[in-house]
């Protein structure tokens, strides 16, 4: 069985995010990137598949700069078997339908089993790509998997949904899934796996090794990211003291009704 793993270059989720002063864009000048922490979800659970089965393959793909180079090969540290980097190269504003495009085709060209990928990435918080990648390939998706277990051709699924219930699937193969957080927990990578991954095959293509046009790819964007806002400034907090508790409740409460509108 052969997995394809969709891995997304995302900011550190303790870095500072900086907006360029025309408002235009995230400054990336020292900001530090990490594997999309769902993305970890869905190599961890490619490589219990391949363990549990004995045999197969695990491709971790990524469309992106050449900064996610080190980031896949975090993911062949782990145990993943190959590495392919797609280059953006002039297609940096790609939107999510033409990521989705570069990567189904990718995806067909490995002709791959199953596709896992992280339910959303956190920084947009779409969810869109992977969704869009199953409908380009016409395979089934089921997203926000807690559970998977596979026999043969097909993938027994489990979800939970509002209000606790939890939703079981079943689905043919080849399919699209995307991990949540509860379906596992992803592994370090050992000294001898980082030692390993510098030598596992490593492939880095454009979107014409797989038959796409970039004008085209460009041109159809739809969606176009305009600008950013940082969020607004918390107003400062009041501090009571120096009167009776009493008092002070009152007050409290009175400023949570009539100002914060809470109650």
């Amino acid at each position: 069985m052969k997995i394809v793993v969709l891995l997304k270059q995302t900011p550190d989720t303790e870095s500072k995010i900086v907006i360029s002063a025309d408002g235009a864009r995230i400054e990336t000048a020292g900001l530090k990137s990490i594997i999309n922490p769902y993305d970890e979800y869905a190599i961890e659970e490619a490589l219990k598949l391949k363990e549990k089965a004995g045999a197969g393959e695990v491709v971790i793909a990524s469309f992106g700069t050449d900064a996610a180079k080190e980031l896949i090969v975090k993911g062949l540290a782990m145990g993943a078997d190959r590495g392919l980097l797609i280059s953006n190269e002039g297609l940096e504003a790609a939107d999510s339908l033409a990521i989705a495009k570069v990567l189904a085709a990718a995806v067909k060209a490995e002709s791959a089993d199953l596709v896992l990928a992280g339910k959303q990435a956190i920084d947009d918080d779409n969810m869109h790509v992977a969704v869009m990648v199953a409908e380009l390939l016409k395979w089934p998706h089921v997203n926000v998997v807690d559970k998977l277990s596979l026999s043969g051709k097909t993938a027994t699924v489990e979800r939970e949904v509002e209000g606790g219930q939890v939703e079981v699937y079943e689905v043919q193969l080849p399919a699209v899934l995307g991990a949540n957080k509860a379906l596992n927990t992803p592994r370090y990578a050992s000294l001898p796996g980082i030692m390993k991954a510098k030598k596992k095959p490593f492939d880095v293509k454009k979107p014409g090794d797989f038959g796409l046009d970039a004008g085209a790819l460009k041109s159809g964007i739809k969606a176009v990211i305009k600008g950013f806002t940082p969020p607004p400034e918390k107003p400062a907090g009041k501090v009571f003291k120096g009167e009776d508790v009493s008092v002070m409740v009152e007050k409290v409460v009175k400023l949570l009704r009539e100002e914060a509108k809470v109650i």
